[in-house]
């Protein structure tokens, strides 16, 4: 997968894709001169991000 598919799986720009790659948070292969993720790995990032419930409580102001 490309990183602008990625970007677009995630809903992030492809700037920030790089960035996630960069960090070590999202695996990423180079094949020539171009990079490439695994979808797999992209799935797994995005279920990683899940929000529990209840951990945005502190947002809230009753």
């Amino acid at each position: 997968m490309s990183t602008e598919d990625a970007a677009r799986r995630l809903g992030v720009a492809t700037k920030t894709v790089y960035r996630f790659i960069d960090r070590g948070e999202l695996p990423a292969y180079r094949i020539g001169r171009v990079i490439r993720l695994k979808e797999a790995d992209v799935e797994a990032y995005e279920a990683s991000c899940q929000i529990e419930p209840g951990s945005l409580a502190h947002l809230h102001r009753d």
